[in-house]
């Protein structure tokens, strides 16, 4: 059964407006930061509504939720009881359109990438719940958002849906998968067309160890829940064996780096031409360092999820913008977002850090002339002055394309060409990654 989570653009009148004494009153750890988007405002409202125990004010002191015991005996949950869906009532709410249109009448992505994380995050907390106010809840967080490809821009006259539930447990993992869904433009309710799909995995930690713990057991009932619940415990044996394949693989060391060789001399060879006869360089290539750009802000407590730490939704918004103008400033016009791929969640990031976007067009695919891709590589760095120390928490890649009247009016995207040795391997490294040296 779906569980739809009511959205309200504006606090006022309508029986179905969040009361905003209420959630006034809730303890900080149950209402974190007071996000401007009301769809993360109702998610954060449904989310915090399964640990109302902890509001009960006849509880002993504020300690004892550190004396509960974890949850010792597992549920089994079907995905039905965790499926939530928001729906965008675009079309007649103005506020609300309002708040999602970008410049060109179309839904921020980046915006929406932060709401299907908060979505993520509800359904999680959803499948993990016992229901036992005697237990202490887990700890859940994003491990790693899977490759999402956006099949067609996303209007923002035009209500949209984004509707999820857990697809896969494993001992401490569980997976989610979300669909963003569409109407027609000429209104055909009977036809919504999937234009992206998300999957995320969170891993869940005792809230008072930090370990690992076990999650409550899912049961799929319908066909379709079945077969989503084969592909994802296929794919988590495939990543599994991926793993210890790893561990063995110096064999054929010296064909390997070998090849490498070659591919970052065939790389670094026009690169030579910018430093040593810049006259004589090809005007349809650029450097990688002259694409990059950079942006630093320090993270507030309005930013934080339920455990305190910074909500991962945020940091794919800020990683998304930053792509964007990247792209928008090497291709010289408007460009459309096309996917972005695999994150892991490497470390966390707390409220006051200081966080630094560093972001760069790391290489163009120009081999098919009517939709040249442009990937943009987004490092996320957590920075501590005092100790005088920086650490990568997440790393982006972003894939954008240009629209086909702009290619029809003679624009032409450029060749990036990296000017060091380091450059050209982490080119060779990602290319590896997505298969485009097979």
């Amino acid at each position: 059964m779906d569980s739809p989570i009511k959205v309200v653009s504006h606090i006022g009148g309508g029986g179905g407006a969040i009361d905003a004494g209420k959630s006034a009153r809730k303890p900080l750890s149950l209402w974190p930061g007071m996000y401007h988007s009301p769809v993360t405002n109702a998610l954060w409202e449904a989310r915090s509504s399964i640990f109302e125990w902890m509001m009960d004010a006849g509880t002993a002191a504020r300690g004892q939720q550190q004396q509960q015991p974890p949850q010792t005996e597992l549920l089994t949950k079907t995905p039905a009881q965790s499926r939530t869906s928001i729906v965008y009532k675009f079309a007649t709410d103005d506020i609300l359109r309002e708040q999602y249109r970008d410049p060109w009448n179309e839904v921020r992505i980046g915006k929406l990438l932060e709401d299907l994380d908060a979505l993520a995050g509800t359904i999680v907390v959803k499948h993990c719940s016992d229901e036992d106010s005697t237990t202490r809840p887990l700890l859940v967080v994003t491990a790693s958002v899977d490759k999402m490809v956006l099949k067609k821009p996303l209007r923002v006259d035009t209500d949209l849906k984004i509707a999820g539930a857990v697809t896969y447990v494993g001992r401490s993992s569980i997976d989610i998968q979300i669909e963003v869904t569409q109407v027609n433009q000429d209104g055909d309710m009977h036809s919504e067309p999937v234009v992206l799909t998300a999957n995320f995995t969170f891993v869940a930690r005792d809230s008072m160890t930090g370990k690992s713990a076990p999650v409550n057991r899912l049961s799929p009932e319908t066909e379709k829940e079945k077969q989503l619940f084969g592909e994802r415990e296929a794919w988590d044996k495939l990543r599994k064996r991926k793993r210890q394949e790893q561990r063995g693989i110096f064999e054929n060391v010296i064909h390997k780096l070998r090849n490498e060789a070659e591919r970052l001399n065939a790389l670094l060879a026009e690169g030579r031409v910018f430093s040593d006869l810049p006259a004589l360089a090809d005007r349809d290539s650029i450097l990688m360092k002259d694409t990059r750009l950079e942006n630093s802000l320090i993270c507030q407590p309005q930013q934080r999820n339920l455990h305190g730490r910074i909500f991962g939704g945020f940091l794919m918004h800020r990683a998304f913008e930053l792509a964007f103008s990247t792209a928008y400033a090497f291709v010289g016009q408007r460009p459309c977002f096309l996917e972005v791929d695999h994150v892991d969640f490497l470390k966390p990031v707390d409220v006051g850090d200081f966080l630094r976007f560093k972001s760069c067009v790391l290489y163009t695919q120009l081999d098919n002339p009517e939709q040249p891709l442009v990937n943009v590589e987004v490092v996320a760095h957590v920075t501590r002055p005092e100790l005088r120390r920086s650490e990568v928490s997440n790393t982006f890649h972003f894939t954008f394309t240009v629209s086909s009247d702009a290619l029809n009016k003679g624009l032409k995207i450029r060749h990036v060409v990296p000017s060091t040795e380091e450059e050209a391997r982490h080119i060779v490294e990602r290319m590896d990654a997505e298969g485009l040296f097979d």
